[in-house]
């Protein structure tokens, strides 16, 4: 099963995601343990010192997921309009339609699961919208 978020909430409430490849993320939590993971869509790894003394909850969400789940998880990086702004992770939930769009018009380099999960956001809007 395919990944859609890589994410832990560490015993203080803290959620760290790994948005792609190599984003190695620590945190040290309230309770002085550290938590880390790593891996964004491509692989789960976790570690620190707290995952035996006190484990983090698991939030990873995978592709079989219901797509109101998935449309809070997916997150996509943008530059905003103009391609020159600093790197914001957004759900796509969160991004405009149009956006959405362009990204599946312009972005052949996408990964299969990414871009269905991304055209049954349009569908999902579309259904919305409908009913």
């Amino acid at each position: 099963m395919n990944l859609v978020a890589n994410r832990i909430k560490t015993p203080d409430g803290t959620i760290l995601q790994s948005f792609h490849r190599h984003d190695y993320k620590t945190y040290t939590d309230a309770n002085g343990y550290s938590y880390m993971v790593d891996g964004g869509i491509d692989y789960l790894r976790r570690g620190g010192s707290g995952l035996i003394v006190a484990p983090a909850e698991e939030m990873s969400v995978y592709e079989d997921a219901p797509h109101d789940i998935i449309r809070t998880a997916l997150v996509w990086g943008t530059l905003g309009k103009d391609g020159k702004g600093p790197r914001e992770w957004r759900v796509i939930a969160d991004l405009d339609t149009d956006h959405i769009q362009a990204i599946l018009d312009t972005q052949q380099h996408i990964r299969a699961t990414v871009r269905s999960i991304m055209q049954n956001e349009l569908n999902y809007r579309l259904a919305q919208y409908v009913d």
